[in-house]
């Protein structure tokens, strides 16, 4: 059967004609066998390209939710970052009605996340045990953070009983800005502008326009007013307790002498007088007669 020869016959319609192919009977069973084969091939292929389809499907899912987890967790980062930032803050405002209320500041300090989470993390690939690795920084971080929340409470509670004890401590210190503007000299030593040395300066200068208001600082009494040399027309006030500030260089004031002033008052306004190289406020406070920065009483 095998060897026997078989003859295929092809018509062509409405025409006589015709075509013949001679096969033998093993060229048969291999083209057969061929095209089996073929089709398997195929469907086998088919099967594997589907399945490729599927698990690529799967990875771009993967990717997406990772991408997902990974924003979800710089932003938790970024949130944690921003709340030491705030506790922070509360605790130097903390510090500063301490220094005033002349309680001991307390140093306690607050463990930190380790900063920004390794300086920004790649955008296109997020391994999961640098996840693993920051979620169980944040929880430690969280824990940390809730214990000083705790603390923190109770240490302002602390300074509020204070506080209330001692009214007289607070309205008598000078804890907010009298004027606006930009600080243009510090208090400290500095290179004199009038003579290139190195002189110690007894305030804080702020620059600004010339009539820029200028608010009393903390309620008291006026004790001078009027022109006083260097300082051009200034203005000094007595708050009780030692403390005093002097404003110096003023375009004009508009309180008198022995007058009493509440906090947030205006007082004067910005100038140019005295030994001044432009408009600005010198600012200074003194605690039984010494010089001492400004910076040190200012909450706001």
């Amino acid at each position: 059967m095998l060897f026997q020869k078989y003859q295929i016959v092809v018509f062509k319609e409405k025409q006589g004609c015709c075509r013949k192919f001679r096969l033998r009977g093993w060229t048969t069973i291999f083209i057969f066998l061929a095209i089996i084969v073929l089709v398997g091939t195929n469907i086998y292929l088919w099967k594997n390209f589907q399945k490729f389809r599927s698990i690529e499907k799967q990875l771009t899912l993967s990717k997406t939710l990772v991408q997902k987890q990974k924003v979800q967790l710089l932003t938790f980062a970024n949130k944690i970052k921003r709340l030491e930032t705030d506790l922070s803050r509360i605790k130097e405002f903390d510090t500063k009605l301490r220094v005033m209320m002349n309680l001991e500041p307390e140093q306690v300090s607050l463990n930190s996340l380790g900063g920004a989470p390794d300086k920004g993390f790649p955008n296109t690939y997020f391994p999961l045990y640098r996840q693993e690795l920051l979620t169980r920084k944040m929880h430690n971080f969280l824990d940390q953070l809730s214990t000083e929340a705790r603390l923190e409470e109770i240490r302002q509670q602390e300074l509020l009983e204070t506080i209330r004890s001692q009214k007289n401590i607070l309205a008598a210190t000078p804890s907010i800005w009298p004027t606006q503007g930009w600080i243009s000299s510090e208090f400290g030593y500095r290179i004199s502008p009038f003579t290139g040395r190195r002189e110690f300066h007894k305030g804080l200068d702020i620059s600004g326009p010339v009539g820029t208001p200028i608010y009393a600082p903390a309620e008291g009494k006026v004790v001078f007013a009027g022109k006083d040399g260097s300082y051009g027309i200034s203005l000094v006030i007595d708050h009780g307790l030692g403390i005093t500030t002097r404003y110096a260089h003023l375009s004009r004031y508009v309180v008198k002498k022995k007058q009493k002033v509440a906090r947030g008052e205006i007082i004067a306004y910005m100038g140019n007088s005295g030994r001044s190289t432009g408009p600005h406020l010198h600012y200074e406070v003194r605690l039984n007669g010494m010089p001492v920065n400004p910076l040190r009483y200012i909450l706001n």
